[in-house]
């Protein structure tokens, strides 16, 4: 199991002299919304793809938080972070939704709809529409029933086909964060994150 870390310790780690890496594994659209000040954006998918990369860069002296918007990501992340010999990284309790709900500082930019909030809008619609629709075609029930199925399944798993799908949308890519752009960053640590 992993270490969680809540809002308020995370604030008070920050304010010491040795304060954690925090590592923002959330798009980078997500991250250009709204961010913990001197976070790194390292996305997911990024991490998954080049976790033993990422590991390579990062100081593991110091302490790793890594933030996501509910926590279930950074779950994610700190399970491949392990897989590449990263081991001590810590969860932010409830992730940034929690650290803002308690008023903590953020810094802000493009405002966009956060994904979760993307796909219950387009879950919703195509519910919506396929029953509405079944009035007239009958068959368009069972794609209602399929979306239930895949959000079934995504509760489950802990995942979402959906989420990843609309990530890949042009809206929801925000700055370019390839595997090299991260690994420039983390290779200098100066920078204050981003």
């Amino acid at each position: 199991m992993t270490a969680a870390i809540t809002s308020t310790e995370l604030r008070d780690r920050l304010a010491s002299q040795k304060p954690p890496w925090i590592l923002d594994v959330r798009t980078p659209a997500e991250f250009e919304t709204a961010h913990i000040d001197g976070s790194y954006n390292v996305p997911l998918d990024v991490l998954n793809d080049h976790g033993s990369q990422v590991a390579e860069h990062l100081d593991q002296s110091q302490d790793i938080v890594l933030v996501c918007r509910s926590g279930q990501r950074a779950g994610q992340a700190a399970e491949l972070l392990q897989s590449a010999g990263v081991f001590g990284g810590t969860v932010l309790e409830n992730g940034i939704a929690d650290w803002e709900g308690r008023g903590f500082d953020v810094n802000r930019g493009v405002q966009r709809w956060e994904l979760e909030r993307q796909v219950r809008l387009v879950a919703g619609s195509i519910v919506l529409s396929s029953v509405l629709g079944s009035v007239a075609f009958p068959r368009l029930k069972w794609l209602a029933a399929a979306i239930g199925g895949g959000l079934t399944y995504a509760a489950i798993s802990n995942t979402c086909a959906m989420g990843t799908a609309l990530s890949k949308l042009p809206y929801n890519r925000g700055a370019t964060s390839d595997a090299q752009t991260v690994l420039s960053r983390l290779a200098a640590p100066s920078s204050g994150g981003r």
